[in-house]
């Protein structure tokens, strides 16, 4: 049998993770990946109104040993850190702490700390925190929506044409769904693409259009 290409701490964080699940009533969260692309990570964090310090940090993994281990020693990392702090945490960083990283899994161990830089500017985000406030277009909706994942197909409604017609106009973004109102998916879709374009700051209503039956 040949050698896996992990190190013992590697295997160790794999095997035994660290701060494994979801906090319901995060200040903070970020998913990214795709189960379709076989890695995705999900992260959490609680953080303190006044120090900023990040009290709680939770993920969860759907993906490789470099993945999961990835996830259990970010949260490690941050946690106890202020947002400022833990924004510059690296995959560098992760991978120092780990022993080393296979090149062949870079990718997927990114997603972690992506996940990590996610949550704390989604906290920053909902706190009105965000220092360079730069006007909503259609670019940065389709870019946030691409963190939307097309159940029947595990990529993102964006490349899978499900959301088409995204305009933004005077405070307001209209897109339309194709999909009937009464599909399944629908409602945990609208709910998503609500959770990722409702706290940009010069938005006031979203306007999500679903096809006729």
């Amino acid at each position: 049998m040949a050698d896996l290409p992990y190190t013992e701490k590697v295997i160790e964080y794999f095997k035994n993770p660290k701060n494994v699940g979801k906090i319901e009533d995060a200040d903070g969260k970020a998913k990214e990946g795709s189960p379709a692309c076989g890695d995705m990570v999900s992260v959490y964090i609680k953080v303190d109104e006044e120090t900023k310090e990040i009290t709680d940090i939770k993920f969860e993994s759907y993906g490789c040993a470099s993945n999961i281990a990835t996830g259990s020693i970010i949260t490690e990392m941050a946690k106890g850190k202020t947002i400022d702090e833990a924004k510059k945490i690296t995959w560098n960083d992760a991978a120092e702490e780990l022993g080393g990283l296979p090149k062949m899994k870079t990718h997927c161990s990114v997603l972690a700390v992506e996940g990590l830089q996610a949550a704390i500017a989604d906290y920053e985000e909902k706190h009105g925190l965000v220092k360079e406030q730069k006007p909503t277009t259609k670019e940065i909706v389709e870019k946030r929506l691409r963190h939307v994942m097309n159940p029947m197909t595990g990529l993102d409604v964006v490349r899978t044409d499900l959301i088409n017609d995204i305009k933004v106009k005077d405070g307001v973004i209209s897109l339309k769904v194709d999909l009937v109102e009464d599909h399944q998916f629908a409602n945990a879709i609208k709910e998503d693409i609500m959770e990722k374009l409702e706290h940009l700051w010069d938005i006031e209503e979203i306007s999500i259009e679903f096809k006729d039956s």
